[in-house]
């Protein structure tokens, strides 16, 4: 069948050779609806009879932005469909091995998945990565330029972009970790209906953040039947602190630089401690100053260590994929401010009355990154030789595509393998039978 974007000019397909049914064609300009889109730039100087000409790189720009948020929102809802789907299977697993008497918190993930959810991510990264690039064409137009024009623009502002607001409610961003001025959204988009109902919608709905967080506590080897990796790593920090005081107050060791480092010891200690204690994570979640939940952040912490292991490679990328998604919108963020202040200074009004520079300014703290926890994973992290050995079940699980089960005798062999973090792993024998059932497991 002839291509519906080619140039013939009339109004009906050729058939192909299987016969296959015709119908109207579309030209390039109709199917794009280039009419609307390359009709849309409304130049108000020219209107005023005082026609600017940057103004139409100023509108071009905003546009494209536009766009392509809309085509992140559209990658945002598919991935966290996905997650979605993935937990609704997960719960259906659990019922279906509990009443069959199995391992019911292992988990059922469809790896094919885990891959589309990073190859959509990935491309979320780039897009974001040409709109940090795009804020340096609009820096072509002088500040004298923009002047010419910008008294025309009130009261509309960037901060009128509905499309960016649903984007930050869908990636995690909540309400109360706003800026007050950047809270009240009502007076923006109050007389639109839809636009409200989109808003309310988007803060309602479960956010990439929560299904991530969900998906993270899923992560195998997390429960004390299974691997127990939280107390296997637990005692390994402690060893290492341990191992730190010694270094501190070996003989011949100068006090001041004795004292210097057990002061290291003691505050690395107290990190530590604020992730083991989950009363003080529990006070740092109210605070603001983390997002995730004790388990999610265990399940975090665990693939961060064990990445190198076949089944933890996807999820890691996908960890560091969320990572850069916030560095860039902080990034976008950031030459954002940096123009607006080279553009009208940092005490003017923005033009929907915000306090402009500085308003912009406020939203660069780590408020508005999401996975801001994911940033400071690198502040848990303890030497090689010291990360927990993995059992040879858990070794097993992390190693191949599909789920194998081990013998109740291998399990007790399990149990002694890896209660002392300083026993290298016993070696391993040969399990008897076919040990493997079909079906994934884990965070893969």
């Amino acid at each position: 069948m002839a291509c519906p974007l080619g140039n013939s000019t009339d109004n009906s397909f050729e058939t192909d050779q299987g016969g296959s049914a015709t119908g109207p064609g579309l030209l390039y300009g109709e199917y794009l609806c280039l009419d609307k889109i390359l009709s849309a730039q409304r130049l108000l100087s020219a209107e005023y009879d005082k026609k600017v000409h940057d103004e139409h790189l100023f509108i071009v720009t905003h546009q494209a932005y536009e766009l392509w948020f809309k085509q992140i929102i559209y990658e945002l809802d598919s991935v966290r469909a996905l997650f979605q789907n993935d937990e609704i299977r997960h719960d259906k697993y659990v019922q279906t091995s509990s009443q069959n008497g199995g391992d019911a918190g292992t988990e059922a993930i469809d790896e094919s998945r885990t891959l589309e959810i990073l190859k959509r991510l990935h491309r979320i990264v780039l897009i974001l990565k040409l709109l940090v690039e795009q804020v340096t064409i609009l820096e072509t137009m002088t500040p004298l330029d923009f002047m010419a024009f910008r008294d025309y623009l009130c009261p509309a502002s960037g901060f009128q972009s509905l499309q960016f607001r649903l984007l930050e409610n869908k990636l995690g961003v909540r309400p109360e970790q706003r800026v007050k001025y950047s809270q009240g959204y009502e007076r923006v988009f109050g007389r639109d209906a839809l636009a409200m109902r989109a808003i309310r919608q988007s803060e309602s709905e479960p956010s990439l953040s929560q299904l991530v967080q969900k998906w993270l506590a899923r992560t195998p080897g997390l429960q004390t039947t299974d691997f127990d990796f939280w107390g296997k790593y637990r005692r390994a920090v402690d060893a290492w602190i341990a191992e730190q005081r010694q270094i501190a107050q070996r003989p011949g060791l100068r006090e001041e630089a004795s004292k210097q480092l057990l002061n290291q010891v003691l505050a690395r200690q107290a990190i530590f401690d604020s992730i083991f204690d989950e009363g003080v994570h529990a006070a740092l979640l109210s605070r603001g100053e983390r997002r995730f939940e004790h388990t999610a952040l265990q399940g975090a912490v665990m693939i961060t260590l064990y990445r190198d292991e076949p089944r933890f490679s996807q999820p890691h990328q996908i960890l560091t994929a969320l990572m850069d998604i916030d560095s860039l919108i902080t990034k976008w963020r950031y030459n954002h401010v940096l123009m607006v202040q080279r553009m009208i200074g940092s005490q003017q009004l923005g033009t929907g009355g915000s306090s402009g520079y500085q308003y912009l300014k406020s939203t660069l703290s780590d408020r508005y990154k999401v996975f801001v926890d994911l940033f400071n994973l690198s502040t848990f992290l303890i030497p090689r030789h010291l990360i927990p050995p993995l059992t040879k079940r858990m070794k097993t699980k992390l190693s191949i595509s599909l789920g194998c089960y081990l013998h109740d005798d291998t399990l007790a062999e399990d149990n002694m393998m890896t209660d002392s973090i300083d026993l290298p792993p016993s070696k391993e024998k040969k399990t008897k039978g076919n040990d493997c059932q079909s079906g994934k497991e884990g965070n893969g």
